[in-house]
């Protein structure tokens, strides 16, 4: 076959580089914008941080003497000497706090340890994790020593070694499973009730009943009353499932701070909606360089030869400025225009923070109403929050698919999980509600639902099973 070349006219689509920086863009939360925009001023030269102009009137200053001239007080009441000649300016020290394993080998420090026995038991230490277990078994931990540190050791030794650090605060650090951890904050107490026999003993024996709550088979083998029983659960439940949460004196917080991407404000019925753009930065070209290329355009258009370059990489620098710029307003537009939309479809939701008065909406609702992709919304309310005057919502979260009631009514599955959490609060903690009987409770009151439906609510709800919710 003979080898001919041929042209051939084909249409594609593409995003452009000013597409996928706004897609990127639309994606971010308040807090990684502010951090994006503050890299972009970090790159481009020609972007700079725009100062917020102050409304605030800067208070009157007010001379002390002039303020004593208007009051006959006399002198010695106008000053305050608070002061004796012993006292010292002593300096502040701010500290961090300290870890828990930090914490652990400090009380480590006061035992009478060999230099070998130290530095197993500090690896050891630095084994265990931020809820106080250790859930790595000792060979592992052994085989890594022998790795890391050059030393020989042996479980037995390490299972030593880590009976020291069951002696140390806070009390339960360091157990392998959770029958281990009560076991080793039971035995730091002192057996002084018939009820903390009784629960180290439930804890020692029936352990697997307990966790299962099989109460009667338990009240039944330990052949005692539904009182004592209770009162030995009492001090069970008085026990940390996770000793390592208690020492909160160093470590990090673990409770994530949300900043709102939205505000909205109600007020005698109307709301106003703002984004939440307080700490992010407004940036502008730099006029310097705009000017800087109208110096090395001649009078004639031209430019020289030397400039050419320079002239080059500054204009491609304030193009790239003000496509990030424009991307910016594309996000605000796009952001309260998606936001707004929600507010008009679940006002009822809004006014009063009622859960069940949230109407089944899709992304597709939304974007049919807005005239955007269903991917576009997608992206404006993933990981955005809206601050209401009941608190701070996720945007995702008001999203809910629609289900039918017995009268052909359309409701939200919100709706559902309001009345099924319901229905288990005031269950007989005794006796409580199997998936089958909450079904037909929902049944008889028009909701439509199947069984497996149930338990699905109900695990998205974080409640256990019926066995798991009886109570003594």
């Amino acid at each position: 076959m003979a080898i001919a070349q041929k042209q051939l006219l084909s249409l594609q689509q593409k995003l452009s580089p000013q597409q996928i920086q706004m897609i990127k863009l639309l994606e971010l939360p308040t807090v990684q914008l502010e951090q994006r925009i503050k890299q972009e001023i970090e790159e481009n030269i020609v972007l700079e941080e725009e100062e917020r102009s102050s409304d605030e009137e800067q208070p009157q200053e007010i001379s002390v003497d002039e303020y004593l001239r208007e009051d006959d007080t006399p002198s010695y009441k106008s000053r305050l000497n608070n002061f004796s000649r012993d006292d010292k300016q002593r300096p502040v020290y701010l500290t961090e706090g300290r870890s828990l394993q930090e914490y652990l080998i400090e009380q480590l420090g006061y035992r009478n340890l060999s230099e070998h026995d130290a530095r197993l038991v500090n690896y050891l230490v630095g084994s265990i994790d931020e809820d106080g277990y250790l859930r790595r078994d000792l060979e592992s931990v052994a085989d890594d020593i022998a790795f890391t540190l050059g030393i020989e050791t042996t479980a037995g030794e390490l299972e030593r070694l880590l009976s020291i650090i069951h002696e140390l605060e806070p009390a339960g650090v360091g157990a392998r499973n959770l029958q281990e951890c009560l076991l080793l904050q039971m035995n730091q107490l002192p057996i002084n009730s018939r009820a903390r026999r009784l629960a180290r003993k439930i804890l020692t024996s029936y352990f697997d009943e307990f966790v299962k709550k099989h109460y009667e088979r338990l009240i039944a083998r330990l052949q005692i009353s539904e009182d004592d029983f209770r009162e030995a659960i009492a001090e069970i439940r008085r026990l940390a499932p996770k000793p390592g949460n208690l020492y909160a004196e160093g470590g990090t917080n673990t409770t994530p701070y949300i900043i709102p991407d939205f505000l909205l404000d109600c007020q005698e019925g109307r709301f106003q909606l703002s984004l939440n753009s307080y700490n992010v930065p407004e940036v502008r070209v730099n006029r310097r360089y705009v000017e800087m290329i109208r110096d090395m355009v001649q009078a004639d258009g031209k430019v020289r030869e030397a400039d050419r370059e320079a002239l080059q990489f500054v204009k491609s620098k304030i193009d790239s400025a003000k496509w990030f710029i424009s991307a910016i307003k594309q996000r605000h537009d796009t952001l309260m225009r998606t936001m707004q939309t929600i507010l008009d479809y679940q006002q009822e939701y809004f006014r009063s923070g009622d859960r069940s008065k949230l109407r089944p909406m899709i992304l597709k609702d939304i974007a049919d109403r807005t005239g955007l992709d269903v991917s576009t919304i997608s992206r404006v309310v993933n990981s955005k929050y809206v601050q209401t005057q009941f608190g701070i919502i996720l945007l995702k979260s008001l999203f809910s698919e629609a289900m039918q009631t017995s009268s052909g009514e359309e409701v939200s599955s919100y709706e559902i999980k309001t009345l099924l959490q319901k229905c288990i609060d005031e269950e007989d903690k005794r006796h409580p509600l199997t998936d089958e009987v909450l079904m037909n409770l929902l049944n008889d009151r028009g909701y439509c639902i199947a069984r497996r439906t149930v338990a699905k609510y109900r695990e998205m709800l974080g409640i256990p099973v019926a066995r798991l919710r009886k109570q003594i």
